[in-house]
């Protein structure tokens, strides 16, 4: 059991890593937890229409609604009424507490649970089995992270030229003929879809930490679009075998142990990083202020 659970934190870290490099490039991290939040209402919204918690239909209303949420602050900020950070207040918050309403009004004896939703349990993901022709594969949710991994990996291995045009340089993508909105909608469409799949397993808190931890771990550590990819990746994978490592062995909450060892590891980045962290640069602006005084000092001593 504990490889099961080593193995579906593995993949669901590396599956929200990935469309984790570019929100970080992108500046939309709040964007992500908007979404990991709202996508809660396509799947009531979806559940009402199919009266079936295995539906398939459930992830297609999560991420239907997860491009709602980003149309709709999108709209708000065209207005020029409302920064980012304020349209996202406004509609993250809205769509959340519908949704938290429709289901303690009208699905309270459902197994709608908003507690696990947040929060996740890892360690009851292997129970939930997957079939094929009467044989036990392994847990549904590794299977089902599995085909969301590759669906994340082969977007951006077929679009890695586009997606890195468009993200620092969208003006231009515009002009040599690529759709940088079409770009942003299928990259939230992967968000939501992430989001929506990693619910029973890890809550949409530790998704959101698997998105943007790895990934500003990767900015920080590198200078180049393809090597921060792959230092995403690995740091992703180490933070959770680490993390449910040490769960275990202090009897911990799996989720908030591999949070705080994402976090952990984001800051170490944060002070240490060669050429980003703090610590290089506060020595450098040391330095450079060592050797203004110096020359200040030694031009007054001229001038007497």
């Amino acid at each position: 059991m504990l490889v099961e659970i080593q193995l579906i934190a593995i993949v669901v870290a590396v599956a929200c890593a990935l469309p984790g490099v570019f929100l970080v490039l992108r500046s939309m991290t709040m964007l992500s937890d908007a979404i990991t939040h709202t996508v809660l209402l396509g799947i009531v919204l979806a559940f009402f229409a199919t009266q079936d918690l295995n539906s398939p239909l459930l992830m297609l209303g999560a991420t239907l609604v997860g491009v709602a949420t980003v149309w709709v602050i999108g709209a708000l900020q065209r207005t020029k009424l409302l920064s980012g950070d304020a349209a996202i207040g406004i509609v993250f918050p809205l769509f959340f507490s519908i949704a938290i309403i429709l289901i303690t009004r009208y699905a309270g004896s459902v197994h709608l649970d908003t507690d696990s939703v947040l929060m996740g349990e890892l360690a009851f993901a292997p129970f939930k089995r997957t079939q094929l022709f009467g044989m036990d594969i392994g847990p549904q949710a590794l299977w089902t992270m599995i085909v969301i991994l590759l669906i994340n990996s082969v977007f951006i291995l077929l679009f890695y030229k586009e997606l890195k045009l468009s993200t620092f340089d969208a003006a231009l993508a515009a002009a040599l003929g690529f759709s940088p909105v079409l770009l942003h909608y299928g990259l939230m469409s992967l968000v939501s879809l992430t989001a929506v799949g990693a619910y029973d397993s890890v809550g949409s808190v530790l998704v959101v930490g698997f998105m943007v931890g790895p990934a500003l771990t990767g900015y920080l550590l590198t200078r180049q679009l393809h090597h921060m990819i792959w230092v995403t990746v690995i740091t992703a994978v180490i933070n959770s075998i680490v993390g449910v490592q040490l769960a275990f062995a202090v009897d911990a909450s799996l989720a908030g142990m591999i949070a705080v060892v994402t976090g952990v590891t984001a800051f170490a980045a944060f002070l240490f990083s060669p050429e980003k962290g703090w610590l290089k640069k506060t020595l450098r602006r040391s330095k450079q202020q060592k050797k203004l005084y110096k020359w200040k000092t030694k031009q007054e001593m001229e001038q007497h």
